[in-house]
């Protein structure tokens, strides 16, 4: 029993600082986003877009290959749905993925805007944002029924 409660909190101590961690990289998107639209267009504007698309394809990347990954190991261990409903998740928020990866693809590089790229350009973020607004919602959905709601038990074995 004293073994099991060690291995447990060993191996869901660590998941709320990789969450905890994840999500600060959210905000620090969020407010690179939040600021894009207001950035001028000179000569540092390719920059300022590249910083954003990488801390977008960092926050990408580790949610896919780091946190949903402890969240569906997590959820694992209970043998009570959470599990299938955090399976159900993904490919929503694969959705969302999809039209970061096609945004970054086609505006990670503005060396010369033109008009008509910033008249395309406005129009993606626009919709990344959509994007980003339903697919945060959904991993704090996911983080709720795969960690949040099994944080008692895993301090409680």
């Amino acid at each position: 029993m004293l073994e099991k409660c060690k291995s447990a909190k060993e191996r869901w101590g660590g998941v709320s600082e990789i969450i905890d961690n994840w999500l600060e990289g959210r905000q620090r998107l969020i407010s690179l986003f939040v600021h894009l639209p207001e950035q001028p267009i000179d000569d540092e504007l390719n920059l300022r877009v590249q910083t954003f698309c990488q801390v977008m394809m960092d926050y990408l990347s580790s949610g896919h290959f780091e946190v949903y990954e402890q969240l569906l190991l997590e959820g694992s261990d209970f043998a009570d749905g959470s599990l299938e409903e955090g399976q159900e998740l993904l490919p929503k928020i694969q959705v969302s993925t999809d039209i970061a990866l096609d945004f970054n693809d086609n505006f990670s590089t503005l060396s010369e805007p033109t008009v008509q790229t910033i008249r395309e350009f406005s129009e993606n973020l626009s919709k990344l944002g959509e994007a980003l607004e339903e697919r945060f919602e959904l991993e704090d959905k996911m983080i709720a029924v795969l960690h949040t709601s099994h944080q008692d038990a895993v301090v409680a074995e």
